[in-house]
């Protein structure tokens, strides 16, 4: 069988791809910007690639469409495909029907942390020897690729809210139908499809009316949103983290290299968890998954062992590299409770001493809107100076950062940015680089640009 899947260099549906590729089907794509890393992942399963949506495309005579919900009506390919009447399905369908079906599926939903928490549950899985498939938002470093068939019943989704595609305006998660579900959070997110938190709130309830009474939601106990959700309708068994009663964090030591952590379930005490990842937020995301873990019939012993081994996902505080004594991090944040709980967990893992200099691209559809420009500024109170790339952004930022004073600069100029960072730079500094986009190379510019400035002074 022959696929063509539009929209193929997103992270889902490049998984999707991957998971296709792997069950032996003869998989082409097209996207309208066709670049690493995921171009690179693609080509290396062999998955030719068609930069655009010419309607040429048609030529190829595929089986079946796969439709990402990155195109809309009026691309030019899409609208050849309706008018010839070829068949065609959603991403998440394909995936719901020719690889969920009849397996134990673990879907991990929550406006933040499901690349993490996905990834963690995967890896303990993996580590318990369960070989679980999955497909992931993001690069966890435990893994060659985002996402794979696997070789169990098991199979681990980041559950994502956001819309099927053109012609299927629910969330996407709908369409897994999981045995476990974890709810990590919920907070307004996706303004350009979702009028307010009701209506993700909604999407959220549907997701609970498709878990079995014999399966189990994982649910964030502190939750308000979440707490409105389960208050509509619960037919499952349903366990708390974070909750007394629940899965619980006891006594913490963080350190440069790692976060040791007491877990509990209830008064029960199941060991001590070494986290390699920093934060209050981590530490909620790996509860989650030990829990989730566990319905899954992993010993919880077991699954906060595995964790140790775990190697955390890339462009989650990732490291890029250091100049003229200045380390430069990397993180997708780019919802205001993101980036706030993002400089706290950096915070931790440093310790008292060292300034942290944040760069923040507000690229995402919601930041574009402005939907979240009133807590932009609280969010980012913690940092000690704040670079803003405002060059996408048509709503005064400087405005919304006004309330931090004289610590905020705000460019359009990507070039003019750089150059500030590294005139307000010193050793001993922290550059952390937010945005869920290539952010135009930044990372590797300010490495160049730190350390041709020290080499000159």
């Amino acid at each position: 069988m022959h696929i063509h899947i539009l929209g193929i260099c997103g992270t889902f549906m490049g998984g999707l791809a991957a998971i296709a590729r792997e069950a032996g089907l003869r998989v082409t794509g097209c996207d309208a910007n066709v670049y690493p890393p995921m171009s690179d992942q693609l080509r290396a399963l062999g998955i030719e690639l068609i930069e655009g949506f010419d309607p040429a495309q048609r030529a190829l005579r595929p089986d079946l469409y796969v439709i990402g919900n990155v195109v809309s009506r009026g691309n030019p390919l899409i609208e050849a495909i309706l008018d010839a009447g070829d068949a065609y399905v959603s991403g998440p369908q394909w995936l719901a029907e020719q690889t969920l079906r009849g397996r134990w599926v673990l879907a991990v939903a929550g406006t933040h942390g499901k690349t993490t928490t996905a990834s963690m549950l995967a890896w303990i899985l993996q580590d318990q020897g369960r070989d679980p498939g999955f497909l992931i938002g993001g690069l966890p470093r435990n893994f060659p690729f985002s996402a794979r068939l696997g070789g169990s019943n098991l199979f681990v989704i980041e559950a994502d809210e956001y819309d099927t595609a053109f012609f299927d305006k629910r969330s996407k998660f709908v369409h897994y139908r999981p045995r476990t579900a974890i709810l990590n959070n919920l907070e307004f997110d996706h303004a350009d499809i979702f009028p307010d938190l009701a209506a993700i709130e909604t999407q959220f309830h549907h997701l609970v009316r498709t878990v079995p009474r014999s399966g189990q939601l994982v649910v964030n106990g502190r939750d308000e949103a979440l707490a409105r959700v389960l208050a509509r309708g619960v037919w499952s068994e349903r366990v708390a983290f974070d909750a007394p009663g629940g899965w619980q964090v006891g006594a913490v030591q963080e350190t440069a290299q790692a976060t040791r952590f007491e877990v509990f379930q209830g008064d029960t005490r199941h060991g001590e968890c070494v986290l390699g990842l920093a934060g209050a937020h981590s530490r909620s995301n790996a509860l989650a998954a030990i829990a989730a873990a566990v319905h899954a019939g992993v010993a919880p012993g077991g699954a906060i062992e595995a964790l140790a081994g775990f190697e955390g996902v890339r462009r989650r505080l990732e490291r890029r590299g250091s100049a003229a004594g200045v380390d430069v991090y990397d993180d997708f944040a780019h919802h205001p409770t993101a980036i706030e709980t993002t400089i706290a967990g950096l915070r931790d893992r440093l310790g008292e001493g060292r300034r942290v200099l944040a760069v923040l691209e507000p690229r995402s559809n919601t930041m574009k809107l402005g939907a979240m420009k009133a807590r932009l500024a609280a969010s980012l109170a913690a940092a000690d100076r704040v670079f803003c790339h405002a060059g996408t952004i048509d709503w005064d930022v400087a405005q919304a950062l006004a309330p931090l004073g004289d610590r905020v600069c705000v460019e359009r100029d990507l070039g003019v940015l750089v150059e500030a960072i590294v005139a307000q730079a010193r050793p001993g500094d922290v550059v952390l680089v937010m945005s869920n986009g290539g952010f135009g190379g930044i990372h590797d510019r300010l490495l160049r640009a730190l350390d041709a400035a020290a080499r000159q002074g």
